[in-house]
């Protein structure tokens, strides 16, 4: 009998069932009162969940659209943008930045650390940027950027707009925009909301729809902020068709946040991430970022000696976990599992033992029981 898979990469993250019934409901028309009503509904959560007087944007792509859209409404072209990079995300900022002819410096970091607030304050003291980006959790590295404090950093250079990539990170590590100074968060709805992939979700502060007004006519249409304003004030209008039944998804995974509680989900995250690390090393594993600035989204673990990448992920399929590769310098060195979102105790617990009937096919005979024994303290403590 074929074991089910939890899918448990860094994103797209499981579906629960009431989020895939939204997903599954017959199709209405955009037009519709009540579909009108529920989007309605959805741009007043975002906003009052994430705590901006801003706006709050959802349009059918993903959370690269809303890289490009969190980028091209603050900025013009020959704008110095900084950007700040703990890794592969990071680093896509780069490309997509000079493709709109922004001048573009980088600030990185040694794969698994930070970069000190104090360094980025320094970079910024050198020449005047109009934009920073931080990517808060890249799922590279598994480090999550001291964000609240780059922020309030930011806030003392009055020019420069932070845009913080929330992908990997947005409900389940706190982001609350006017307060820690984010001017723009990007996100997608495949990560720590729960909801398939389909959605680019961007929320803007007072300063960035400022930046936005003063910068007049942009160049490009399906993502300014000034076509999709009206529509998100009032969703009967038009200007693109919106994704309907994602909609709705999106809506149900906002109801789950409220009824959990916004601080107590972020709260579950922290156990779910210090449990599941602490029973991936008591299994003889490494976690690649540093222990005080691990993400709580998902874990990047670096094989112990004698484990073959490509034969632990396949074994691993057949027990029925699919965690993600390595990238960079550490593909084949590193596999990634993601812990974020709705997930339950049974799905961590199923994974942990899925992982030690994995170890000890391959010859680590010890491990049965130390991983989930583990997992299970840190849980129930």
């Amino acid at each position: 009998m074929k074991n089910r898979k939890l899918v448990m990469i860094p994103g797209p993250t499981p579906v629960v069932r009431s989020i895939q019934d939204q997903m599954g409901r017959e199709t209405v028309a955009f037009g519709d009162p009540d579909f009108i009503n529920d989007f309605k509904g959805v741009i007043k959560d975002l906003k009052t969940i994430f705590k901006t007087e801003g706006e709050a944007f959802v349009v059918a792509g993903t959370g690269t659209l809303a890289m490009e859209m969190g980028i091209a409404n603050v900025t013009k072209e020959g704008d110095n943008v900084l950007v700040v990079s703990t890794g592969f995300f990071g680093d896509r900022y780069v490309e997509l930045c000079e493709r709109k002819g922004l001048n573009v410096d980088v600030i990185s970091s040694e794969w698994g650390t930070i970069v000190p607030v104090e360094d980025i304050e320094k970079k910024l003291k050198e020449k005047k940027y109009k934009a920073v980006t931080v990517t808060h959790v890249d799922t590279s590295t598994g480090v999550c950027a001291p964000v609240a404090e780059i922020g309030e950093m930011v806030k003392k250079f009055e020019d420069t707009i932070l845009i913080v990539d929330g992908v990997c990170a947005t409900a389940a590590e706190p982001e609350y925009l006017d307060e820690m100074g984010i001017d723009v968060l990007i996100t997608g709805s495949q990560k720590a909301f729960g909801v398939a992939p389909g959605l680019a979700i961007v929320l803007a502060g007072p300063k960035a729809l400022e930046r936005r007004k003063a910068l007049g006519t942009i160049r490009d249409y399906y993502i300014d902020f000034e076509k999709w304003i009206p529509i998100m004030n009032d969703p009967a209008k038009y200007f693109g068709t919106p994704p309907v039944n994602m909609i709705w998804a999106l809506q149900e995974s906002l109801r789950i946040m409220k009824e959990e509680g916004i601080k107590d989900r972020y709260e579950r995250h922290i156990k779910v991430a210090k449990a599941m690390q602490a029973a991936l090393e008591e299994l003889g594993f490494t976690i690649l970022a540093e222990k005080e600035h691990r993400a709580v989204t998902l874990s990047n673990v670096i094989y112990m000696d004698g484990i073959d990448d490509g034969e632990f992920r396949k074994v691993l399929a057949e027990e029925g976990a699919v965690v993600a590769g390595g990238l960079g310098a550490y593909a084949g060195k590193m596999f990634r599992l993601g812990h974020m979102g709705n997930i339950d105790t049974h799905d961590l617990i199923s994974t942990m033992s899925a992982i030690e009937r994995t170890l000890y096919r391959l010859g680590k005979k010890d491990v049965l029981g130390k991983g989930v024994g583990t997992l299970m303290e840190k849980l129930i403590d």
